[in-house]
């Protein structure tokens, strides 16, 4: 097989779904550029949740420091969101480091490493509602500045959408980079037995932490995205369980640990959760957030690997097939 065929099917792919605009209107682009930011975050999220197997219920925290980061920035300094990247990268690496540091060094995991982490998120939620320079409760509201790469805004969505495919693009081709890389099989490993890892020289502790860091980062870039497409960030929007959720629903029902898993529940759960909120929305509040609910049971009933484990295995099973010699009535080989 060749090794760089992964490659170019991302950057092919990416290239096709570049031409979407000439065909999608404005509500199917918003729909679009949701999907991206979702599906971002979500291979940001599946670092730590699919490969290292430490589901995490606190990514949000990640993307609220991102999303709070460059709007404080830009508001109070005015300085270009490119700067408040930067930052946010710097600060969200600290802070996955120092949690990762504390509850993997205490070996906390499964439920409890969940319930840390969506205290955590928590309690940031309450600790930026009673911060006056953070906007409190009621969150930032960030001017436009008009058609400009330098503050990351565009006129219409169309720079959004490209800038969203940039970034999947680029998450998905680090994602197969470093699936060739020990530092992911090490990450394997942890998932599927910690101890044995440790028993073959795995620093697991490290592992983890370097795992939880680059989902950290990787999340707060996409909360510089998701608030420079709003303009808004509110406590709940980015710090909320919900999106934390959210997060990693996407992943779990397109695929733990695969490379395109985290896109593919983006791109079926997103536009089904916005037309149900459009539809339904006046008539039955918080209709998206049962469709979520029953996704996630009948996924786990019927699909524990997600869709792309359910594919993967379907092919394997197909090339089994395949493989599996004829045999004729008479019990020889079938020519």
């Amino acid at each position: 097989m060749n090794l760089k065929m992964p490659y170019i099917r991302i950057v092919v792919i990416g290239a096709l779904i570049c031409l979407l605009p000439l065909v999608l209107s404005t509500f199917y682009m918003h729909i679009a550029v949701l999907v991206l930011i979702w599906a971002f975050l979500a291979c940001a999220w599946n670092i730590i949740g699919g490969y290292a197997g430490q589901h995490s219920l606190g990514n949000g925290l990640y993307m609220g420091i991102g999303a709070y980061t460059v709007a404080y920035l830009v508001n109070r300094f005015n300085l270009t969101p490119w700067v408040g990247l930067v930052v946010a990268i710097i600060l969200s690496a600290a802070a996955a480091a120092f949690i990762g540091w504390i509850v993997f060094r205490y070996a906390l995991k499964g439920a409890y490493f969940a319930l840390v982490t969506i205290a955590l998120t928590e309690a940031a939620v309450y600790v930026v509602s009673n911060i006056p320079a953070l906007g409190g409760a009621g969150g930032m509201q960030m001017e436009y500045r008009g058609n400009s790469l330098a503050y990351m805004q565009f006129a219409g969505q169309n720079g959004y959408f490209y800038m969203g495919v940039v970034l999947v693009v680029f998450i998905l081709l680090l994602t197969q980079w470093y699936k060739r890389k020990r530092f992911f099989y090490q990450l394997i490993a942890v998932r599927e037995n910690e101890d044995a890892a440790e028993a073959l020289g795995v620093d697991t502790v490290k592992a983890k932490i370097k795992a939880n860091v680059m989902s950290g980062v990787l999340c707060a870039v996409g909360g510089v995205f998701y608030a420079q497409y709003f303009l808004y960030v509110g406590p709940r929007s980015v710090f909320g369980e919900v999106v934390s959720v959210q997060i990693l629903i996407y992943a779990i029902v397109g695929g733990l640990g695969t490379t395109w898993g985290p896109v593919v529940g983006a791109v079926l759960l997103v536009p089904l959760s916005e037309i149900t909120r459009g539809q339904l929305g006046n008539s039955f509040p918080g209709s998206q957030l049962l469709l979520y609910g029953l996704v996630m049971v009948l996924t786990m009933m019927f699909m524990p690997f997600g869709i792309m484990g359910l594919a993967d295995r379907l092919r394997q099973r197909w090339q089994h097939r395949s493989a599996t010699p004829l045999v004729d009535s008479q019990g020889g080989e079938a020519s």
